[in-house]
C-alpha cells in the first residue's frame, strides 16, 4: 500500500459522508437528520413513521433480545416513550447500516447485535440507569468499519488480508495502514450526529477502554462484550483475533462467572431467537 491517507482528508472524507453517491438514500436522510441541533421527538416520529418499512424494521428491533420488550412495542410512538431519543436515534443509525455491514462484512451485523445484547445484560447486572443507551453504544461500536469499508474499500481489503496473514486484531492492522482506526471514525461520526458523550466514548474507545473520562463504565462494557461476543464466536468482526481483556475494564466490571454465564446465555437465546425470524 502507498504511504498513509493523510489523516484531516480522511477524517473530512468521513465527516462528508452524506455526499457520498453510494451511500443508501436512507442512512443520508438519517445523518442529515441527526446533524440538526434540537432534534424533536415528534420530528424523529413523523420522519419513522413516513416509511413504511423503516417502521417494521425499528419496531421488530425494539420488540428483540436486545431491547428487553419481547412483543411489547406496537407503535413508533410508544417506542420513542420509552427507550428515549438517544436510543432511537443510535437505532436508527444501526438499522440503516446494517445493508451496508451485509454488503460489505458478512457477520459483521450479527456480530453488533450480540455486542448489543451483552451490554444491556451487564449494564442490568450493573443496575446503571439506561440500559438501552449501553446497548445502542455496542450496537454501533463497529460503525466505522462499515464506513470505511465504504469510504476506501480497497484499502480495507488489504487491511482485512494483512490481519489474516499476520494474525493480527483488524484494529492493530489499520492502525499499520491506515491514518485513523474504524474506532477513531466512529467517533467523528457520532460526534457529528450530536451524540451525548457516553456514546461518543463508548464508540471511539472500545479498544481502548483504559481512555474514556466521561463514561468509562459504559466503554469498559462495550470493551467486554466485544470480546466476549468473539470469543464466543458469534458473527464476524473482520478478524478471528480475541484479545485479552484490557485490565482497567476488568477491574471496573468485576463480573462473576455466574454473571458472565448470564450474558452468554442471553446471547445465544438472541442468536436462537434471530434465526428463527
Amino acid at each position: 500500500m502507498a504511504d498513509k491517507i493523510d489523516l484531516q482528508k480522511m477524517r473530512a472524507k468521513v465527516e462528508g459522508i452524506n455526499t457520498l453517491p453510494t451511500l443508501p438514500s436512507t442512512l443520508r436522510q438519517i445523518s442529515v437528520m441527526l446533524e440538526k441541533p434540537r432534534l424533536t421527538m415528534d420530528e424523529i416520529a413523523r420522519f419513522i413513521t413516513n416509511d413504511p418499512a423503516l417502521t417494521t424494521k425499528v419496531l421488530k428491533m425494539v420488540n428483540s433480545a436486545a431491547y428487553g420488550f419481547p412483543g411489547r412495542i406496537s407503535s413508533v410512538s410508544h417506542a420513542i416513550m420509552l427507550l428515549g431519543l438517544n436510543v432511537i436515534r443510535g437505532l436508527l443509525l444501526g438499522i440503516s447500516v446494517f445493508e451496508l455491514m451485509q454488503k460489505n462484512m458478512a457477520g459483521l451485523w450479527e456480530h453488533s447485535l450480540s455486542c448489543a445484547v451483552s451490554a444491556r445484560c451487564i449494564a442490568q447486572q450493573k443496575k446503571m440507569k439506561e440500559p438501552e443507551e449501553v446497548s445502542i453504544c455496542a450496537l454501533l461500536h463497529d460503525i466505522g468499519k462499515a464506513i470505511v469499508m465504504l469510504q476506501y474499500p480497497a484499502e480495507y481489503e488489504q487491511i482485512l488480508g494483512k490481519a489474516e496473514k499476520l494474525g493480527i486484531s483488524l484494529y492493530d492492522a489499520e492502525k499499520k495502514l491506515l491514518a485513523a482506526t474504524h474506532a477513531e471514525v466512529g467517533l467523528w461520526l457520532a460526534q457529528k450526529w450530536r451524540f451525548p458523550p457516553n456514546l461518543v466514548e463508548a464508540i471511539g474507545f472500545h479498544h481502548q477502554p483504559q481512555s474514556a473520562r466521561q463514561a468509562p463504565l459504559e466503554t469498559s462494557i462495550v470493551h467486554v462484550s466485544d470480546i466476549l461476543v468473539r470469543a464466543r464466536g458469534v458473527g464476524f468482526a473482520g478478524d478471528y483475533f480475541v484479545p485479552a481483556v484490557h485490565p482497567a475494564a476488568w477491574d471496573m466490571l468485576r463480573l462473576s462467572d455466574e454473571e458472565i454465564r448470564t450474558v452468554l446465555i442471553q446471547v445465544e437465546d438472541s442468536v436462537s431467537s434471530g434465526e428463527e425470524n
